[in-house]
């Protein structure tokens, strides 16, 4: 799918995903084992067996099953007090619930960025456009963590995260909220992500200009298949962006 040089043109600013889209997560023993090491510090529980965090996980999984049939994003320590551990002593959870967030997250390895992430960011930026990241995520620490880590956190002029505007794509506030917080009509803004049901439908229920997909190496998800919405364009690596994008004039 080619874009109309036209509607490249109109374009001010490009938003982007972060999971998938411009870092994946890696399975890395030290960092698995530190987050490990953790939870069961902020949980005292130092002998707690497999079962235990099995059965943790399932409950987080019903959790985030119910926040995608609602586009909803609790805080931390609602997810914690509500759903992980309603049992727990809840101002004792309450307390730790975004060091529990961070930790949950990193159990699973660490965060790395995707190729050619880097050299694709910073030349859109020397191009001209404004760039932020619009997120679905339990964590208000993890992602930016990570874009200091990386070194991109003065690339973005906005991060909107789930953990903070309570709303999770495919809602349109995500969107509306980064174009309203960058001065930009939305129809001047282009959002890549790698999920049609959340990325490119979110995009277009708020009157984004474009929407894109960096599809996965295996191709898109069979969910993924049947939207009536679609992208403008679908690209395979990052720096294809740089072919779209072409030097803003300034105005």
């Amino acid at each position: 799918m080619s874009i109309p040089k036209h509607v490249a043109h109109n374009i001010k600013a490009i938003l982007f995903d972060m999971n998938g889209t411009l870092r994946v997560r890696e399975p890395h023993e030290p960092t698995q084992r530190a987050a490990f090491s953790r939870l069961r510090e902020l949980l005292g529980k130092e002998d707690a067996s497999n079962k235990y965090w099995e059965e943790l996980g399932r409950r987080q999984k019903a959790y985030s099953h119910w926040a995608q049939e609602n586009l909803l994003q609790l805080s931390e320590e609602e997810i914690w007090s509500r759903w992980i551990l309603p049992d727990g002593p809840r101002k004792q959870v309450e307390s730790v619930a975004a060091e529990l967030t961070l930790a949950w997250s990193e159990r699973k390895g660490r965060a790395i960025p995707k190729p050619g992430a880097e050299e694709t960011i910073v030349e859109l930026k020397r191009r001209g456009y404004r760039l932020g990241v619009i997120s679905n995520t339990m964590s208000s620490l993890d992602i930016p963590r990570s874009l200091v880590t990386f070194g991109w956190k003065d690339y973005f002029d906005v991060v909107i995260l789930s953990s903070a505007t309570k709303f999770r794509k495919p809602a349109p506030e995500p969107f509306l909220e980064a174009a309203h917080a960058l001065g930009v009509l939305p129809a001047r803004c282009a959002y890549l992500g790698n999920r049609i049901s959340k990325d490119i439908v979110g995009c277009k229920r708020a009157g984004f200009g474009l929407g894109i997909i960096l599809e996965p190496a295996d191709g898109l998800h069979a969910d993924e298949q049947d939207h009536v919405v679609s992208p403008e364009a679908i690209i395979h690596s990052l720096n294809e962006l740089l072919e779209i994008f072409p030097m803003r004039e300034q105005t």
